[in-house]
């Protein structure tokens, strides 16, 4: 039987900005029958994480109030199994995984973490830990956002807002893995990562306004949220999909109002995309990431004790891709 210990956590138990954040001494978890539990190599960071930590929107304190759900957070998680429950079947000690634990408590910025096993799915061979666990949220969303609700078509002309970000840096490459067009929007500094993983036009959004230029694209990725749905549509063709990943929620529920509206009107599809973790998508990250067709783009690295300020470097929007928060470093 596993001796109980304590390990190492960033926890938080106020909502606010990263300052309430601490390493604490906690116990470490038990996994229950359909669980396994991970020594946690490396953890990225996510917006939704920016999002819980601050209690906003209001939505995120459903159910939690005066005081975060979650003590610990981190979803994005890859690591080393080292104990599974009583009726945990999929993974052994010593394995190699990765996931998103959004679905099942969050807890990965820890030295360690229980995580329902189907949550997880075997680390991409040939790659680190710190870029596994870059990888299942952010892509999983780009994946659903393109094929899914976009129904992403090659020789389409896709433009991605919010294009370096982590869902724009796996949507650009899996765009271009099956013949579309793309055009990256984001901030000045941020135009040549777009360049260097595939993108055929970038705009700086500081500089220039997709929704003005007269240019109309089949398929439009928005990881921001910072375009009206009445501007939107302008550069949109006919038959074409907008897809809403990220963005204010007063945003998200006046596009999902007016989406009736403008797909009956002007044959302009208008979606939100809610966010399903899924091992069956992990699994199609995996065998990209494998074969080298995508690259998971890694712009910082912390140490535990700096999480706070990867969610601050994260909440200021200076990161190019994922920052990663790594237990070994």
């Amino acid at each position: 039987m596993r001796e109980h210990g304590s390990m190492k956590a960033m926890v938080y138990d106020s909502y606010g900005t990263p300052e309430v954040l601490r390493i604490e001494s906690v116990d470490i978890p038990d996994p229950k029958d359909h669980e396994v539990l991970i020594e946690v190599q490396a953890a990225s960071v996510n917006s939704w994480d920016w999002d819980l930590l601050r209690g906003k929107p209001f939505i995120n304190r459903v159910g939690a109030f005066r005081k975060p759900r979650y003590r610990i957070l981190g979803a994005d998680i890859a690591g080393k199994v080292i104990a599974v429950g009583a009726a945990a079947a999929r993974f052994k000690p010593g394995d190699e995984v990765f996931g998103d634990l959004s679905g099942c408590g969050w807890g990965g910025f820890a030295e360690y973490v229980c995580a329902a096993e189907g949550a997880l799915t075997p680390k991409p061979a040939g790659i680190s830990f710190i870029e596994a666990a870059a990888i299942p949220q952010a892509a999983v969303l780009a994946l659903q956002g393109l094929r899914d609700a976009g129904n992403l078509q090659s020789g389409q002309h896709v433009l991605i807002n919010g294009a370096a970000g982590g869902v724009g840096s796996f949507a650009i490459q899996y765009a271009k893995l099956h013949g579309a067009e793309v055009t990256g929007v984001d901030s000045t500094g941020k135009l040549e990562i777009l360049r260097a993983i595939g993108a055929d036009h970038v705009l700086d959004y500081t500089k220039e306004d997709f929704t003005v230029n007269g240019i109309q694209y089949d398929l439009i990725l928005d990881v921001v949220g910072n375009k009206s749905i009445f501007r939107l549509k302008r550069a949109l063709r006919n038959g074409g999909a907008y897809v809403m990943i990220g963005g204010p929620m007063s945003r998200i529920i006046l596009n999902l109002l007016w989406a009736p509206f403008v797909s009956l009107l002007e044959k302009k599809k208008i979606k939100v995309l809610v966010h399903k973790p899924n091992h069956g998508d992990q699994l199609v990250w995996k065998e990209l990431v494998e074969s080298g067709q995508v690259t998971p783009v890694i712009d910082r690295q912390y140490p535990l004790h700096q999480a706070a300020q990867a969610l601050q470097d994260l909440g200021n929007g200076s990161v190019k891709g994922k920052a990663v928060v790594c237990l070994k470093l």
